[in-house]
């Protein structure tokens, strides 16, 4: 049995309202204030492992070290996808792309390899940061 407790549903509450976006703890600490909830950082951290560990919520690495949060069940198709951060704004975006799941099903024909698309993450930048960086964002090129 699952022991649910205030905080830990109130942070179920924000990621289910907040459903396609992948939100920090810093971030969900910051809208339970908003919303007039006392619940202190170290909390919200304690409350995300736990929801983790039970299956819950499903947690995303980046190479900054930082993570982000997505309520398991909102979104099944993480599974079978890969996510693209971008490195100056840090946004996870869903790459939902032929191509990826060719280059998926190559690896694991060709070396016997099964990707986890929950745990795939490419870096770079997105289309918005690189026109900020004045850098080429062509993506034919």
């Amino acid at each position: 049995m699952v022991y649910k407790t205030k905080q830990s549903e109130s942070i179920e509450r924000l990621l289910r309202e907040n459903c396609g976006r992948h939100l920090t703890a810093e971030e969900l600490y910051r809208l339970l204030q908003e919303a007039g909830e006392s619940v202190g950082q170290t909390t919200v951290y304690r409350h995300l492992d736990k929801l983790c560990a039970q299956g819950t919520v499903r947690k995303f690495l980046g190479g900054d070290g930082g993570a982000c949060y997505q309520l398991a069940g909102s979104d099944e198709s993480c599974r079978t996808h890969y996510h693209l951060k971008c490195t100056a704004c840090g946004k996870l975006f869903h790459a939902q792309c032929d191509f990826l799941d060719t280059l998926s099903e190559h690896i694991r024909q060709e070396h016997g390899f099964s990707v986890d698309g929950s745990k795939t993450v490419l870096y770079g930048l997105c289309e918005t940061c690189a026109k900020r960086e004045g850098k080429d964002h062509d993506a034919h090129a």
